[in-house]
């Protein structure tokens, strides 16, 4: 049998698709609202709660391995005004890492910059406070960038790779576009944009909402 020219293509068209999986839907990325938060190390973790304290898992967050504590801590900043009830993380890192909003950031009186979670080199000073101890951090608070997690397979059906940047489409009740959004594509990730409060708040959109993604 032969087939025409458009008949191959088509065909090749649905091959590629079963591999890589169908290109996705527009408004098909689930957003998830982070409110500001702390990772600690080991040390920290002990100088903050005592000697061989173990954070205490209470939720799976929605990518891997991530968990909420039930540990909250009080963070400052140079005006001396406190935000409390600043919930940690785990599991532990390598290095302590304090992640606010802009609105945050004005209370502290302090000036985080835009990063990649991770990526504190110069970022701003903060200081954490615990019920056993202080730890005043010369670097480490930052304003998380925005960012969609996705599986290696997501990210193929998307037709994205890994640190490639696109722009989103937010039509909720304040119809947004945020740009310059970063993709982070890794085995064990699960489909999900990770914004923080403010931004949630000025597009009018919570957990859940689903968002689209616009190639540029």
């Amino acid at each position: 049998m032969k087939y025409s020219e458009q008949q191959l293509k088509e065909l090749v068209s649905k091959v590629i698709e079963n591999i890589n999986g169908k290109p996705k839907d527009e408004g098909d990325i689930p957003v998830g609202v982070s409110n500001r938060h702390i990772h600690l190390t080991r040390e920290h973790v002990e100088i903050l709660f005592g000697k061989g304290y173990q954070l205490t898992k209470i939720k799976d967050l929605s990518q891997p391995g991530q968990y909420a504590c039930k540990e909250q801590l009080t963070i400052v900043g140079p005006s001396m005004r406190a935000i409390e009830g600043v919930r940690v993380l785990g599991p532990e890192r390598k290095k302590s890492q304090v992640e606010i909003s802009r609105t945050d950031s004005f209370v502290l009186k302090v000036k985080p910059p835009v990063r990649e979670s991770g990526d504190i080199a110069g970022s701003a000073p903060v200081t954490i406070i615990g019920p056993k101890g202080i730890v005043t951090l010369n670097e480490g608070c930052i304003i998380a960038n925005r960012h969609i997690h996705m599986s290696e397979k997501e990210g193929k059906a998307f037709g994205v790779v890994d640190n490639e940047y696109v722009d989103v489409l937010m039509e909720g009740e304040r119809k947004s576009m945020f740009y310059d959004v970063q993709i982070r594509v890794h085995k064990d990730f699960r489909l999900e944009m990770h914004i923080d409060t403010d931004d949630a708040n000025a597009a009018g959109v919570g957990n859940g909402f689903k968002a689209k993604l616009i190639k540029r």
